[in-house]
């Protein structure tokens, strides 16, 4: 595995590569990598024969007063997870190679229409951070494919519209969400849990799932549904951010034409910040009839 700090020696890098009739995969991460990310580079893999990981911790995409220095940084015990997963290319950049003006100078990507609901109202600017970083890495490595996991589906859905709105010709694929034995989504900000909260955050996919047994049984008013979860998620001892049942399309309000919905949640345990969703398609000859579950 080759590992670049440099943009210049990286697409060099990647030109041999093409030259050689290489298909190229990209998997952008911000590193502490679990399970979940190993997954990603396991179906990158299966797409191409050359496979790009990133590993940069965007400051772009934090605010004022969230974790961005006390994010976990394991860059070795990464490379050796990579490595052990026959990554051939890891890119490593220093912020000043990513922003040489600053992130504040920075020429910034903002999607409409999906950025500012759910996790964007309560984070300000997150997901045009998000879109601005991952525009620049699709033009530095140029993929043929980059994979993203459907845990964070609000910025699966935000890729998916960029790269559709820009005409950037790049396969967006996406890899179910890796969870723990007990139902608990693979996150970076777990190791922040406390061994009681730990034993607690199960419970967030518990009422995802129980909402979507629900909706799959029958009962079609979402309002009451959502309310009934965030009821119990406070009481259970989460501080709740958001409950909300959407068209999984377009992130708005479920309506007669929704054909899918997601349910997604984000709450505060102690000091980390969780989120997780579920998604359930919905039989487009009734209106609310189950068509199936996954």
């Amino acid at each position: 595995m080759r590992t670049y700090t440099n943009r210049t020696a990286l697409q060099n890098a990647l030109f041999e590569a093409r030259q050689k009739g290489n298909r190229v995969a990209f998997v952008p991460t911000m590193g502490n990598l679990h399970r979940g990310h190993i997954r990603l580079v396991q179906k990158a893999r299966q797409l191409a024969e050359t496979v790009v990981v990133s590993i940069f911790v965007n400051p772009m995409q934090f605010g004022p007063h969230e974790d961005l220095a006390s994010y976990p940084r394991t860059l070795a015990a990464d490379k050796e997870k990579l490595f052990a997963e026959g990554v051939q290319i890891l890119y490593t950049p220093e912020e000043e190679e990513i922003y040489p003006q600053g992130p504040t100078a920075q020429t910034r990507v903002q999607v409409p229409g999906l950025e500012d609901t759910l996790c964007g109202a309560s984070r300000p600017g997150h997901f045009t951070g998000v879109a601005t970083v991952v525009s620049k890495f699709f033009n530095i490595v140029r993929p043929d494919s980059a994979i993203f996991g459907e845990k964070d589906f609000q910025q699966l859905s935000i890729i998916r519209k960029m790269v559709a709105d820009l005409c950037m010709p790049i396969e967006i694929v996406s890899v179910a969400t890796v969870r723990d034995g007990d139902g608990l989504a693979l996150s970076s900000r777990n190791s922040f849990l406390s061994a009681s909260e730990r034993k607690l955050a199960p419970r967030l996919n518990e009422v995802l799932m129980e909402t979507r047994e629900a909706i799959a049984c029958g009962f079609d008013n979402f309002r009451e549904l959502e309310t009934h979860a965030c009821l119990e998620l406070v009481q259970a001892g989460f501080d709740l951010d958001y409950f909300q049942i959407r068209d999984a399309h377009t992130l708005r309000r479920v309506t007669a034409e929704t054909e899918e919905v997601a349910i997604l949640v984000a709450a505060r345990l102690g000091k980390p910040r969780l989120i997780d969703n579920v998604r359930l398609a919905l039989n487009p000859v009734s209106d609310w009839g189950m068509l199936s579950a996954y």
